[in-house]
């Protein structure tokens, strides 16, 4: 599955802009990189776009559930992202665009796992599964609020977010070109099946024709001649 590679482009690209953002030091091979601070913002297009180094400790918009569920988000995230790639391995010969789909989502989910799963290790900060997702594409699009909080800008998000979302977006664009198919599938799959049934109704057919004609031919060969 070629689609396999744009999940993969899309892991490494967030890993790299995320070890970029937050900084890396790796001493046994001599690299160390400071990144930024966090809070540090560095405006790109005025006051609408600026790179911001933030952490997320929760979900989608910065939704923080609590320590408590902190766990059970991870192994979630973990598991789900093995349920799309097993979805996709099934999905393998339909539309390009519904692959697609999954794909971006995939990786999308798979980039933000490695930041819960193994980011507290990584920064020395938290143990396995209770790290934070790294954050700092900042925009200012309009104010809204979601989970019972306000935003007056656009929630900061990673590559992996954007790829999720444009999987989404996918998903719903050809939603009915999917719907379409499915519908085929399954109308062929159904035709199939009639066409086994109709199968073994004619052999059955040709079987019993068969048995009774050996009897009527033995039969026959009981039956005296007169003369």
């Amino acid at each position: 599955m070629r689609v396999l590679y744009l999940s993969l482009a899309i892991v490494v690209a967030d890993q790299i802009s995320k070890f970029y953002i937050k900084g890396i030091s790796i001493p046994f091979l001599n690299i160390k990189f400071e990144g930024m601070y966090f809070g540090e913002s560095i405006p790109v297009i005025g006051d609408f776009f600026k790179i911001t180094f933030t952490e997320n400790p929760g979900i989608a918009f910065g939704f923080d559930p609590g320590s408590d569920f902190k766990l059970f988000i991870s192994v979630f995230s973990l598991v789900a992202s093995i349920g799309l790639l097993i979805y996709l391995f099934t999905v393998r010969n339909k539309s390009l665009s519904l692959k697609l789909a999954i794909a971006l989502i995939l990786g999308g989910a798979v980039g933000n796992v490695i930041d819960r799963m193994f980011y507290g290790l990584i920064y020395d900060y938290a143990p396995l599964f209770y790290g934070k997702v790294v954050d700092f594409f900042d925009f200012d699009f309009f104010n809204f609020s979601i989970f019972g909080r306000s935003y007056d800008r656009w929630p900061i998000f990673n590559i992996a977010d954007a790829a999720v979302s444009v999987g989404v977006l996918i998903l719903l664009f050809f939603y009915k070109h999917h719907e379409a198919e499915d519908k085929k599938s399954n109308d062929l799959l159904a035709e199939s099946d009639d066409g086994e049934d109709s199968s073994e109704k004619i052999s059955g057919t040709i079987q019993n024709d068969l048995n009774k004609g050996s009897d009527n031919d033995e039969a026959d060969k009981g039956k005296e001649i007169s003369v």
